[in-house]
């Protein structure tokens, strides 16, 4: 029984430790009224799998034994950014508009996220286009494809951090009649 005991205490501080994780919505968004170096010190976590795919069209040749052979294939670049991956905001092009990096290094690797009222106001991935089965967004110099189900994705932030308040409480000790 002692043993679970102490095993139970390191998991429990452990947990305590850990940011509690709250969508990032309009409401937050407006009644901080941040600005754009403070937002820069918020830290932003993905709220699903987000996976971006650009195919490039090539045909290769090879030769051998004097005959050329035409290979018909295709090159795909995959980006994978996975749920709980930390971000930062880079820039806001817009009111509500945000450019989040979740790679170190590399400015031109963001990707936009805004409110999205279907959805409750979250700041969720944003497109240049969607259809029915996909989006399309720019990521560092190129376009790549997304699922339609990434439009879920979303940010998170740890509200436990951010809304600091501080309290100053007295308590009155009452009067009495002399």
């Amino acid at each position: 029984m002692k043993g679970l005991l102490f095993l139970a205490i390191p998991l429990f501080l452990l947990s305590a430790c850990s940011p509690t994780l709250t969508s990032f919505t309009k409401e937050i968004y407006n009644d901080n009224n941040w600005t754009e170096d403070e937002l820069r010190q918020i830290q932003f976590y993905l709220s699903e799998d987000i996976v971006l795919t650009r195919q490039r069209k090539g045909a290769r040749s090879v030769i051998e034994d004097g005959a050329i052979t035409m290979e018909k294939g295709k090159e795909v670049d995959e980006i994978v950014i996975p749920k709980g991956t930390p971000g930062v905001f880079l820039f806001s092009p817009k009111k509500e508009r945000m450019a989040i990096s979740f790679e170190e290094g590399n400015e031109k690797r963001f990707l936009m996220f805004g409110p999205n009222p279907k959805m409750g106001d979250r700041f969720v991935l944003l497109a240049s286009e969607w259809d029915k089965k996909r989006g399309k967004v720019k990521y560092d110099d190129s376009y790549y494809w997304v699922a339609s189900d990434d439009a879920f994705a979303g940010l998170m932030v740890d509200l436990k951090s951010i809304n600091k308040v501080k309290v100053k409480t007295q308590v009155a000790s009452g009067n009495k009649v002399n």
